[in-house]
């Protein structure tokens, strides 16, 4: 079975203080996560606009200024936002050359991205670009419903909503997320007793239902 078939259906999401060097660990927290949803061929452009919007931030809002990166699936899109707390300083296209030092930011971010712009919010600014996904990466961000629901509860026992590596992404993670989901497990069954539920039995019940949804799959 395809690992893309855990993509998750919840955003991830990233914290963090705008400074130039954390740019970098932006950058390869955005990758692995791409890699880990499948989506190998938008590293490249991602990572670039990403780094772009978060200059953006340095630049016009400030240094240390409280962000967040968020990627999250839009449709046949993948969809980046970096949002701050300043409404006011709306990025704009400047109309300078590709050899120019200042001013190219919002420029590459419209050249790479199939389409990008600004949501206000209130107290804050979401600027967002999207990069259409490939057919076949279309075809992922339909997985299963019950395996999108387990690597979305995976996530809450790992914490990889908040940390820089994903569950699923290598031997490590793979083995972060077999111990997330003996706790998921473990934790099931405490409820099922506290509610009088024989633990046994709910397994067997469990383990009927996999069983005739895999023939099912399979006829």
């Amino acid at each position: 079975m395809e690992s893309s078939l855990w993509m998750p259906t919840r955003p991830w999401s990233l914290p963090f203080l705008a400074d130039a060097e954390q740019v970098s660990s932006l950058r390869r927290a955005l990758r692995t996560h791409l890699e880990y949803w499948g989506l190998h061929e938008l590293r490249d452009a991602a990572e670039l606009c990403v780094s772009e919007l978060v200059a953006n931030v340095i630049k016009h809002v400030g240094v240390g200024t409280p962000s967040t990166l968020i990627a999250s699936l839009n449709g046949p899109h993948l969809r980046v936002e970096v949002h701050d707390p300043d409404p006011r300083a709306l990025p704009t296209l400047a109309c300078t050359g590709m050899d120019a030092e200042e001013g190219r930011g919002m420029m590459l971010v419209d050249a790479i991205s199939d389409r990008w712009g600004v949501e206000l919010t209130g107290d804050r600014k979401v600027t967002w670009c999207e990069f259409r996904m490939s057919v076949a990466g279309a075809d992922r961000q339909t997985p299963m419903p019950r395996l999108a629901r387990a690597a979305d509860v995976l996530g809450l026992y790992s914490g990889s909503n908040s940390m820089s590596r994903p569950v699923g992404s290598g031997r490590l993670a793979t083995a972060v997320a077999e111990e997330a989901a003996i706790d998921i497990i473990t934790d099931l069954l405490y409820w099922f007793r506290v509610h009088g539920r024989d633990a046994d039995d709910v397994l067997d019940q469990a383990q009927a239902h996999f069983e005739a949804e895999s023939a099912a799959r399979l006829s």
